[in-house]
């Protein structure tokens, strides 16, 4: 049984039919889904989800389709790590990483808005399937695509790493390179969704897409024993992760889910590209758009669609934003990696960046609970790590010289005491 109603608009709140529509057109506000909690609430208890595989659609009723999944059937349930070696690094009592580098298929948090929207997309009868991207979403949307036969076009800046090029096209997908920025890049899709009437993921379809956010949010609350955590650091590009986060906290507890609603949500930009932080700090509501420059490319969003409720979540929730430069994000990914194994993206580098400062700042206290977000695969990022590490050391094929290697305290690979 569905229980979408249908669609509603955040600002005049004017209400629409579940078709594929984004924007009021009365006051051109953003269109956001509308369900039927009454009747959610008479089914949806904490024993029902717990009998349920462990994917994201043990959420379904919180999910905008009318039937079954047609697609992205393994997404989600991703690992929630206590990380007690990052806990020491970082002199905190209690830290979790929510970590989707490991998601399934593409290895970010992207397969969950995709597989909503694709599912979406096929009920309401589109046969093309498209989006504009930095790189996660363009691969999430082609592998998704071909996995339930649909035709995809993907959009990109044409400077994306090369690592999610090929993620990309390996799928079969029709990717086009833009010379300019994302922002640039979305605005022609705009055009394009319009002319053409494709299924565009993040455009007109944009509403049922946002929606497969929220089961992040409630992995995390069920994975914590139904209870929330006193702190979340999300990463913001176009601002809708977070919103979605928020809500999904939300919902648990206006259900009965969770007893407690305790959660500030901080936001996590790169300082090259940080319009949402920039407004956060300033008081207002008037997001500036910036033009990207940042090694954290998968963030560069310089005019957010979101940026508004992004600042509005952080604001209602009581928490904060920050930014952090590319040494920062470098330095982030390497403390993950050495201290919990996990190599994550350069946006895992922003998070955990910001975790740091925010602690330091003492807005995040050391004696409370932390989730960090991780949201994709270090290995899409790589480019951004060259000549950031040290090389191998190469020796001959002798025993003396790994000796000399360890077995002095100024071989570069001593053994520790």
């Amino acid at each position: 049984m569905s229980y979408l109603k249908g669609l509603k608009c955040r600002e005049c709140g004017r209400e629409y039919p579940k078709e594929a529509l984004h924007v009021c057109e009365f006051c051109f506000g953003p269109l956001e889904v509308i369900y039927d909690y009454e009747g959610i609430g008479r089914v949806f208890t904490r024993e029902v989800v717990e009998k349920r595989a462990p994917n994201m659609w043990r959420y379904r009723e919180l999910l905008p389709l009318d039937g079954e999944p047609s697609v992205g059937e393994q997404v989600g349930f991703t690992p929630l790590i206590r990380a007690k070696n990052l806990e020491k690094a970082l002199g905190v009592k209690e830290l979790y990483l929510k970590n989707d580098a490991v998601n399934h298929p593409t290895l970010s948090f992207k397969d969950r808005v995709v597989s909503v929207a694709i599912s979406r997309a096929r009920e309401m009868g589109f046969e093309v399937v498209a989006c504009a991207s930095t790189g996660n979403l363009a691969n999430s949307v082609a592998a998704n695509a071909s996995a339930c036969g649909m035709e995809s076009f993907i959009f990109i800046p044409f400077d994306l790493e090369q690592t999610k090029v090929l993620g990309t096209i390996i799928y079969g997908a029709k990717v086009v390179g833009i010379k300019g920025t994302y922002d640039e890049v979305n605005r022609l899709c705009s055009e394009i969704a319009g002319k053409y009437g494709w299924a565009f993921v993040n455009i007109n379809i944009r509403p049922y897409y946002a929606e497969g956010s929220k089961a992040f949010g409630f992995e995390i609350a069920e994975q914590l024993g139904w209870r929330l955590p006193h702190h979340v650091v999300v990463p913001m590009a176009g601002g809708s992760l977070i919103t979605k986060v928020w809500k999904a906290f939300r919902e648990f507890h206006n259900l009965g889910l969770v007893n407690s609603l305790p959660t500030r949500i901080h936001g996590a930009q790169a300082g090259g590209c940080a319009p949402i932080v920039t407004a956060v700090k300033e008081g207002s509501e008037l997001i500036k758009p910036v033009r990207p420059s940042t090694i954290a490319k998968s963030l560069a969003i310089g005019n957010p669609a979101d940026g508004y409720y992004a600042a509005k979540t952080i604001r209602e929730s009581n928490g904060w934003a920050e930014d952090v430069t590319d040494a920062e994000i470098i330095e982030a990914m390497k403390l993950l990696a050495e201290t919990e194994g996990i190599f994550a993206e350069t946006a895992g580098g922003v998070t955990l960046g910001v975790t740091k400062k925010l602690i330091e700042q003492g807005r995040i206290p050391r004696d409370e609970s932390i989730v960090v977000s991780i949201t994709g695969n270090g290995l899409k990022t790589q480019e951004a790590l060259y000549g950031k590490l040290p090389e191998p050391v190469i020796i001959n094929a002798r025993l003396s010289e790994f000796d000399e290697l360890v077995g002095s305290e100024k071989g570069r690979y001593a053994l520790k005491a």
